[in-house]
């Protein structure tokens, strides 16, 4: 049995002298392990790096075998990351989320277009922004999206500024007064209506990732990737949102 496909590098690790074990993110098989022959040897090493997209060829006798992979670099995202370390732990993170939470050999092709945009817009200064959102289309592409349309409780579409942290769902400012010690702030770049300040990532930090552990680490009994961890306490330590207090980081 073999395929073609486009896939994401996310992790590997050695298998004996000179092999590597590496998994991808591919577009229609999803999440799939596969070994690289020689894959630790200087000609393998560019591409297998996490963020990397990649040509990927598998072959196995059997379709629930390791198998083992062919692969040719098709895009160095994480050489471009390099320059920039803010980036390049936005481009850890999100492999790692990956690693940690997507079902083996099951295909996720929004979230492979996700990851991708994603990727490519770590060169832009809005990436901030854009991982927040990602981590948005991560949660609803396993199940537990947010509802940001309207108010829980009063159906309205203004004025929206918590989420409840029970329903995953908005609430308005006046709904929400009298139990806003218990909601999750919803900053506006989430709903199109700001480009996302350093304090609004922060929040959107919070709320991504208060979710992702309720409803998808804890269920699997496992912590927050430290690759996640490592993102937050960057944006926390930089001088523009020091102090703040962001969702996830132990």
């Amino acid at each position: 049995m073999d395929w073609t496909d486009d896939g994401i590098v996310l992790a590997v690790r050695r298998l004996g002298e000179a092999g590597i074990v590496a998994s991808l993110f591919t577009r229609s098989h999803g999440r799939h392990p596969g070994m690289v022959p020689g894959g630790a040897g200087r000609a393998n090493r560019a591409a297998l790096q996490p963020g990397n997209l990649v040509q990927a060829s598998w072959r196995a006798r059997l379709p629930e075998q390791l198998g083992t992979y062919r692969l040719e670099l098709a895009e160095a995202h994480s050489a471009k990351a390099l320059d920039d370390a803010g980036c390049l732990a936005a481009l850890t993170s999100a492999c790692a989320l990956c690693e940690a939470l997507l079902p083996e050999r099951q295909p996720h092709a929004p979230l492979f277009d996700a990851l991708s945009a994603l990727l490519v817009s770590l060169t832009a200064p809005s990436w901030p922004s854009v991982y927040v959102h990602w981590e948005l289309a991560l949660l609803r592409g396993l199940g537990y999206g947010l509802d940001l349309s309207a108010c829980a409780a009063t159906g309205t579409t203004t004025d929206l500024i918590y989420v409840s942290p029970k329903s995953a769902r908005a609430v308005s400012a006046q709904a929400g007064q009298p139990h806003a010690h218990k909601l999750l702030p919803l900053p506006a770049f989430l709903l199109g209506k700001s480009e996302g300040d350093p304090t609004d990532i922060a929040a959107g930090l919070t709320l991504t990732g208060y979710f992702i552990e309720r409803h998808l680490l804890q269920q699997r009994h496992i912590a927050m990737p430290p690759a996640r961890l490592r993102l937050v306490d960057r944006l926390r330590s930089s001088s523009t949102i020091s102090g703040l207090e962001i969702e996830g980081t132990s």
